[in-house]
């Protein structure tokens, strides 16, 4: 099997990777795809890392998709395939292939919009609470939490990197659950990997109480108090929405959202709304899927009404006990100005428990 040339630079060593050239160009290795944008003219760089505890047993692929966050799972698969990824001294070309605590690696990056993306921005982060494990942030409509296609800066992620530089060595920055980007309120960031792989524990436990105050088309019908399960999935009608979907027809993830009425008008309903679980556009899409799709949700069916051009949705309280003091924590984020006032013109109420 053939070996990799001697380490260039490492990314452990502080500052900047020296570049290099394409193992491609050195050795006659074919080159892997290029994500869309990429500049071919770019050096590449040649990084060193160590499988940690936390990426014990996993798959290669999942494994570098943390040690190396800034590129997409699917791209790091690519490499791996092109054979510029090297494990314990021998090129592994098996993306499946199981990584052991301890054991260290190189691989070769080319610049892509994606780990271009990942630099500190100052911006204005609302912090709600913070320690030397954890902060509550209260994140306004319009902000993208992570970099993607079409939005490569200005994201949460850059602004958490200017705030906390030590956040560069945790995957996605610490970001642990998301909002989507014209939804606002309350996120919990992780400060440290332990904290971090404590959060998506809880989460992943039911333990952490995330509640949204929705604002939606239609006066309420049926009981004050609603169940909905309904798996949801990607639209097979239009792949750029997600859908409640039939599991035996359509791939998809069961889905559970507390549905309770606040108050309600000729005009529409406000909701307050407890995640069961965690999936892409839950409360937007159960919400469309009883009759009630979100104001300004033209997505999923909503319309921009009572002064509102967003989605009416608002993670209004965070609950979880701290997973390094043990101490039970509650945080609520005041309705931002367009939801207060869209609540004002329909003459609604939503402080009801």
């Amino acid at each position: 099997m053939k070996q990799l040339p001697p380490i260039i630079s490492t990314a452990s060593h502080g500052g900047p990777a020296a570049p290099a050239a394409p193992l491609a160009a050195r050795d006659g290795a074919d080159a892997p795809d290029v994500e869309e944008g990429a500049d071919l003219a770019e050096p590449s760089e040649l990084r060193a890392f160590v499988v940690g505890v936390g990426q014990h047993g996993l798959r290669l692929d999942r494994a570098l998709a943390e040690l190396v966050p800034e590129l997409s799972r699917s791209y790091l698969q690519q490499l791996i395939e092109a054979g510029v990824v090297e494990l314990q001294g021998r090129v592994v070309t098996k993306v499946s292939a199981t990584v052991r605590a301890g054991a260290s690696g190189r691989i070769e990056l080319r610049p892509t919009p994606q780990s271009q993306a990942f630099k500190p921005e100052a911006m204005p982060i609302d912090v709600v609470f913070e320690d030397e494990h954890l902060r509550v942030i209260n994140k306004p409509a319009g902000l993208v939490v992570h970099p993607a296609p079409g939005h490569w800066s200005g994201t949460l992620l850059n602004g958490l990197l200017a705030l906390d530089p030590k956040a560069v060595l945790l995957p996605r920055a610490g970001i642990v659950h998301r909002l989507d980007r014209d939804t606002s309120g309350l996120m919990v960031v992780a400060r440290t990997r332990a904290t971090m792989d404590a959060l998506v524990a809880l989460i992943a436990a039911r333990d952490v109480t995330r509640q949204y105050v929705a604002m939606a088309h239609k006066p309420w019908d049926g009981p004050r108090a609603r169940q909905v399960d309904a798996p949801i999935g990607r639209d097979p009608r239009n792949r750029l929405r997600m859908a409640v979907v039939d599991l035996e027809r359509h791939p998809g993830k069961l889905a559970r959202t507390r549905i309770e009425r606040l108050d309600d008008c000729d005009e529409g309903c406000v909701v307050r709304c407890t995640l069961e679980t965690g999936r892409t556009h839950q409360i937007r899409v159960h919400m469309a899927s009883i009759g009630h799709p979100l104001v300004a949700d033209t997505l999923y069916g909503g319309h921009a009404a009572a002064g509102l051009t967003r989605q009416a949705l608002h993670a209004f309280r965070l609950a979880f006990v701290h997973p390094v003091t043990q101490e039970a924590l509650e945080f609520r984020a005041p309705l931002p100005t367009d939801l207060a006032h869209g609540l004002r013109e329909w003459g609604l109420d939503y402080n009801r428990d």
